[in-house]
C-alpha cells in the first residue's frame, strides 16, 4: 500500500454488502505503484504533490466555509468534507427518480448497486479508481425510472473546508438512466481557497439505457492546494444520447480522466470542455472516446486558457472500433497562452480499426491576436479590457452552448471573475 493513503484505507469501512468490492480495489492498489514520468499517460504530470501524508477529515468542518452554492431551481444534495449536510439540502425529489446514499440503501437498491458499480471503468488503466474503491465508505446511487422526464437538473455537491491537516476525500457516483428517460446532472466540486492541501478522488459512472438523454455537467472549481484525481466513465446503448460538460479551474493538481464508451447502435456523445489555470497550477484531462459498434456519433470539443507560470495537458483519443462502421466521430482542442512562460502538452489521437468511417480531429495552440488587440484599443478599449473580452470570447461559444439555463447564468460571471478581479474590465461582459 502506497504510505500516503495508508490512514484514510485502513480507517474507512464500506457497507457490509459492498466489503469484498472493496477488498478487490485494496488488493489491486496494493499491487500497483504510483505513476510516474516515464508512465505514458502521466508523462507531463507529476503525482509530487501526493507525496505527504493524508488523513481522513475531521467531523467539525474545520475553520473553512461552504462557498456560496447556485439555486439552479432543482434537487440539491451537499456533502461536505465527504459528510452529508442536510440543513444544506433539498430531498423533495422528483416522480419516478430515486437518489440515495449507499449507506441508506434497502436490499433491491444494493443488488442494483452492485451489479453495476465498477463495470464502466477499468482498474488497470485508471489507478485511482481502484484507490476509490480501496476508500469507499460512501456513495451516491441515482436512477431514473422508464420514460421518466426531469425539467429541473439535479444538482449534486461536492465541497470541501481548510483544516489544519492534509486530508482526503473519496466521491463516488452511479447513475442509471432507464430507457427512454431524460434528467439534467449538475455535479458541482468547491472548496475554499487554503494552504492546506485536499485530496479528492471522485469517480462517477453513468450508464444509459436504450433511448435514454443525459445532459450531465461536471464543474471543478476547486483552488489553491486542492488536488483532485479522478474521472467520469460512461456506457451507452442503443439511440441513448449524452451531453456531457467540464470545467476547471487551476488548482495545485488536477487530473480528470474522461472515457465514453458507445456500445449500442445510434448512440451519441457531445463532450465539451474549458479548462482555465494561472499562476503555477496544473490541470490534466484525459478523455477517450471508444466506438464499439456501427452507427454512432461523438463530437468533442475542449478549450483552454492558460496564463502565467501555469501548465496545462489534453489527451483525446478516438478509439473505432474493427466493427464500428459508419461512424462519425470529431475532436478539437483549441488553446489560448497569455503569458510567455505557460505551457500547454496538447495531444489529440485518432486510433481506427474500420473503413467505412468519418473521423477528424485537431489541435491549435496560440496568443492574442495583435491585430484584433490593435483594432480594439482604437476603438477607445484599454489593453487590459481588450485582452479580457477577447479571453471570454474565446470560450463564450461553449457557455452559451448550455441548454441548463440556471448554469449558465452562473458559469457568466463567475468565468468572467476568473479572467479578471476587476469588474471594470468586464463590464462588456454579462
Amino acid at each position: 500500500m502506497t504510505d500516503f493513503m495508508q490512514q484514510v484505507v485502513d480507517e474507512t469501512v464500506a457497507p457490509v454488502w459492498l466489503q469484498d468490492w472493496q477488498q478487490q480495489g485494496r488488493s489491486f492498489w496494493q499491487s500497483a505503484a504510483l505513476p510516474n514520468r516515464k508512465t505514458e499517460a502521466w508523462r507531463f504530470t507529476s503525482v509530487d504533490a501526493l507525496k505527504q501524508a493524508f488523513s481522513s477529515p475531521s467531523a467539525d468542518f474545520g475553520s473553512g466555509v461552504v462557498p456560496e452554492l447556485p439555486d439552479l431551481g432543482g434537487v440539491r444534495l451537499v456533502f461536505v468534507n465527504g459528510q452529508y449536510r442536510p440543513e444544506l439540502s433539498s430531498k423533495a425529489l422528483p416522480e419516478g427518480v430515486t437518489l440515495v446514499r449507499f449507506v441508506d440503501a434497502n436490499e433491491n437498491q444494493a443488488a442494483l448497486i452492485r451489479e453495476k458499480l465498477g463495470t464502466a471503468v477499468k482498474h488497470e488503466q485508471h489507478l485511482f479508481a481502484a484507490l476509490n474503491a480501496a476508500a469507499l465508505e460512501d456513495g451516491l446511487f441515482l436512477q431514473v425510472a422508464d420514460n421518466v422526464s426531469v425539467k429541473a437538473p439535479i444538482q449534486l455537491v461536492w465541497s470541501v473546508t481548510a483544516q489544519d491537516r492534509a486530508f482526503a476525500v473519496m466521491q463516488r457516483l452511479l447513475v442509471h438512466m432507464a430507457a427512454n428517460s431524460n434528467a439534467t446532472l449538475v455535479e458541482h466540486f468547491a472548496g475554499d481557497p487554503a494552504e492546506t492541501a485536499v485530496f479528492s478522488n471522485g469517480i462517477t459512472e453513468l450508464f444509459l439505457d436504450a433511448g435514454a438523454q443525459l445532459q450531465h455537467h461536471r464543474l471543478h472549481l476547486e483552488q489553491g492546494a486542492a488536488i483532485h484525481i479522478g474521472g467520469v466513465h460512461a456506457r451507452l446503448s442503443q439511440d441513448s444520447n449524452l451531453e456531457s460538460f467540464h470545467l476547471a479551474v487551476g488548482s495545485e493538481l488536477k487530473r480528470i480522466d474522461i472515457v465514453v464508451d458507445h456500445q449500442g447502435q445510434g448512440a451519441y456523445c457531445n463532450l465539451n470542455g474549458i479548462y482555465l489555470v494561472s499562476n503555477k497550477d496544473h490541470v490534466d484531462y484525459h478523455t477517450c472516446l471508444e466506438h464499439s459498434v456501427p452507427q454512432c456519433t461523438s463530437s468533442e470539443t475542449f478549450r483552454g486558457i492558460v496564463g502565467d507560470q501555469a501548465s496545462a495537458v489534453f489527451n483525446g483519443r478516438i478509439h473505432i472500433h474493427p466493427h464500428a462502421q459508419k461512424t462519425r466521430a470529431e475532436l478539437r482542442n483549441n488553446n489560448l497562452l497569455t503569458s510567455n512562460r505557460a505551457v500547454i502538452n496538447t495531444k489529440p489521437e485518432l486510433e481506427i480499426y474500420a473503413d467505412d468511417v468519418q473521423c477528424a480531429h485537431g489541435a491549435t495552440v496560440a496568443q492574442l491576436d495583435p491585430t484584433i488587440l490593435h483594432y480594439m484599443r482604437t476603438r477607445g478599449i484599454s489593453r487590459a479590457e481588450a485582452e479580457v473580452m477577447m479571453s471570454y470570447g474565446f470560450i463564450n461559444e461553449l457557455i452559451r452552448g448550455l441548454r441548463c439555463e440556471p448554469l449558465r447564468e452562473y458559469l457568466e460571471p463567475l468565468l468572467a471573475q476568473r479572467l479578471t478581479p476587476n469588474s471594470k474590465l468586464t463590464r462588456h461582459i454579462p
